[in-house]
């Protein structure tokens, strides 16, 4: 099983903003997308994620096989820690949430509403989901967004659990994950030309985001 990228053209707002683009990502792997603002970083995965029509190419994975988590933590905010876990959980099909609470450091967290959660206790506790969806393969769009260095370190902990039983793992993100075994895939050699009579570039950015 993997994620086979080919030949692939991404749009955003309707003007094409990488093309020719291909890679593949398997199984017990992670790969980091680079490139500056308006590379395309956030409308690629969006695009993977099945949010927005590719212009052309062969995408192999279907969005149900991921776990896609952007800007926006998406939570209930009147549920606890532990019930925003297991209402996700039980979308899914499964019941424990024990293991991403510890892995996240939430436990001491449990009980409390995510309302009353800080921005950086919010991102964990949005992070933590990907635990309990049980999809192989993780489209993350800069998860480390509200994170402190302890939190930074425990998320890439996480990952290297995931990559260690056959997850996979695809990131845009522009910290040092410490992840010395991802791969890195720099965006700028595919952005597309912009036709000089439109008179801008492309551009790239996420609106809230979702999580699937």
């Amino acid at each position: 099983m993997e994620l086979r990228v080919t030949d692939l053209t991404c749009a955003r707002g309707g003007l094409p903003l990488i093309e020719g683009l291909s890679f593949a990502l398997g199984r017990g792997e992670a790969l980091v997308l680079r490139g500056p603002n308006g590379s395309g970083k956030t409308t690629l995965l969006r695009t993977l994620a099945g949010l927005q029509p590719a212009l052309a190419g062969e995408i192999s994975c279907p969005p149900e096989q991921m776990a896609y988590a952007a800007h926006a933590d998406g939570l209930k905010s009147t549920l606890t820690v532990r019930e925003n876990l297991a209402f996700w959980a039980a979308i899914h099909g499964l019941r424990e949430v024990g293991p991403a609470l510890e892995a996240m450091n939430l436990q001491d967290l449990a009980d409390r509403q995510a309302q009353h959660l800080s921005a950086g206790q919010k991102r964990r506790l949005g992070l933590a989901r990907l635990m309990v969806t049980g999809r192989w393969l993780w489209v993350l769009d800069e998860p480390t967004v509200s994170l402190d260095a302890a939190s930074v370190a425990l998320f890439a902990g996480v990952v290297r659990a995931h990559l260690a039983t056959g997850g996979a793992a695809l990131l845009a993100t522009h910290i040092d994950l410490g992840l010395p075994e991802a791969r890195l895939l720099d965006l700028s050699p595919y952005k597309a030309a912009i036709p000089a009579d439109l008179g801008f570039g492309g551009f790239d950015g996420d609106n809230g985001g979702a999580f699937l």
